[in-house]
């Protein structure tokens, strides 16, 4: 991604007189730190994304009077994001690809619904085998993605073999696949859902908690740090090896600091949140355990580590698979792709199916964590997930997009509804605000990226 530097004149619409020179001197007096930000191979929209994150957090965190940062708030926010966000890193593809998919709340609607179906109407009383077998959440789940990515692909044909818009297709597909909810069962709420299934949502069931607890958490700290350090090992080694400039040592390790340090924080945020006191006294008991002063801590939440599982996977296949690699071909150039022997079409289909079998997982976490299927899950969620894709940098023009960003996009995004409704902002209004967001953060793009021609 192109990194504009402060002072650069472009041929069209340059400013004249004074204003023009007040432009070059800021962009003098800014260019050597974006100049040295690009030698240290510093994503400079990801770090001001970093920032804006920050300055919402705290204005926030002021205005209510330090809810906002508290342990239990920031660990429902990270609950909230993690179903946008896991369908945010297959959106970053479809996008690249110079697609759009406005079908992914009513797809993920459907899907949720028809999970909830399989696990409480159709194994249980269609097939009589009963209640909370112990394969019904796997079959429910195996079921569920399958059916988004033939979901997904089905739209994706339409669109790579049909010659049909994407825009066009996925906008039928969200009244189609909305529509369908009431085709089950009337539209009634279907609930509620396997126990064990229900642990996917993060929720408490009994002394059952669908979180990894203290030492699990720390663990997958660890192992989060140790795969920081790995990458970082074998991304310096691979550039050098082809003769690529790689950062200084120092900066090296500070990038390696500052991401452990983000990984290890939020564990101790997550560790921080106890569980509730009557949860926590069953947990001690059938433990044998006293309960200990400060509580027993929850620790990092199902949906956060099935997100963190979803960001590794699809960030595997966008930047290490020739699948990605293909990707972001056909969105910097589809006719150059396809002339270099890429098949487009197929590739544009599997980004489709990718994107349905993501849906369907964030259906999962959605409808385990209300433990019911009900007619609105998923209303308006393609615009969160679109949002969150665009605010995290990926374009509209095609061939620009990370999935790290689209995390990040979620973030912020939750963070918003999260903080004004901690201050009773009502929905409307909620709205207002995000679409306000969307507008500037591709409006911002759109400059940047005009500016690094």
């Amino acid at each position: 991604m192109g990194v504009s530097i402060p002072g650069e004149v472009t041929t069209e619409g340059q400013p004249a007189g004074p204003v023009r020179s007040l432009g070059n001197a800021v962009g003098a007096l800014f260019s050597p730190i974006s100049e040295r930000l690009r030698f240290l191979e510093v994503d400079t929209r990801m770090l001001g994304m970093v920032g804006a994150l920050a300055v919402i957090w705290i204005a926030f965190n002021v205005v209510s009077g330090g809810t906002f940062l508290s342990a239990r708030n920031l660990w429902n926010l990270s609950v909230q994001s993690a179903s946008i966000a896991i369908m945010a890193t297959g959106m970053v593809l479809v996008i690249v690809s110079r697609n759009i998919d406005l079908s992914v709340g009513s797809m993920l609607g459907f899907l949720g619904y028809t999970m909830a179906m399989i696990q409480a109407v159709w194994i249980p009383n269609a097939l009589g085998l009963g209640f909370e077998q112990p394969y019904t959440w796997v079959v429910t789940l195996i079921l569920g993605i399958t059916l988004g990515a033939l979901i997904g692909g089905l739209q994706g044909f339409v669109v790579a073999y049909g010659g049909v818009p994407s825009f066009i297709v996925t906008l039928g597909g969200l009244l189609v696949w909305r529509g369908l909810i009431f085709r089950y069962a009337q539209g009634q709420t279907i609930a509620p859902v396997d126990t064990t299934f229900q642990m996917l949502g993060g929720g408490i069931v009994g002394t059952r908690i669908g979180a990894l607890g203290e030492w699990p958490s720390w663990g997958l700290g660890v192992v989060l740090c140790v795969a920081i350090v790995y990458a970082q090992i074998t991304s310096r080694r691979r550039k050098r090896r082809y003769g690529f400039p790689v950062r200084p040592m120092w900066a090296e390790i500070l990038v390696g600091a500052v991401s452990c340090g983000i990984v290890l924080g939020t564990v101790l945020v997550a560790n921080s949140y106890p569980l509730p006191p009557n949860v926590a006294e069953q947990v001690a008991q059938e433990r044998g355990i006293p309960l200990p002063a400060g509580g027993i801590p929850t620790g990092v939440a199902f949906p956060v580590v099935i997100m963190l599982i979803v960001t590794l996977v699809v960030t595997f296949l966008a930047t290490r698979r020739r699948f990605g690699r293909y990707v972001y071909a056909i969105g910097g150039n589809p006719e150059a792709a396809a002339l270099a022997g890429i098949n487009v079409r197929r590739t544009i289909m599997l980004t489709f199916a990718l994107m349905g079998s993501l849906a369907a997982i964030s259906a999962a976490v959605q409808t385990a964590r209300l433990n019911a299927a009900v007619t609105n899950l998923g209303v308006q969620n393609e615009l969160d997930v679109i949002s969150a894709a665009v605010i995290g940098g990926t374009s509209f023009s095609g061939g620009i997009g990370t999935v790290p960003g689209a995390i990040l996009g979620a973030v912020v995004m939750q963070s918003l509804r999260s903080g004004m409704v901690l201050l009773l902002v009502d929905s409307p209004t909620q709205d207002i605000v995000v679409g306000i967001v969307l507008v500037v953060a591709v409006g911002l793009d759109t400059v940047v990226r005009r500016r690094s021609r």
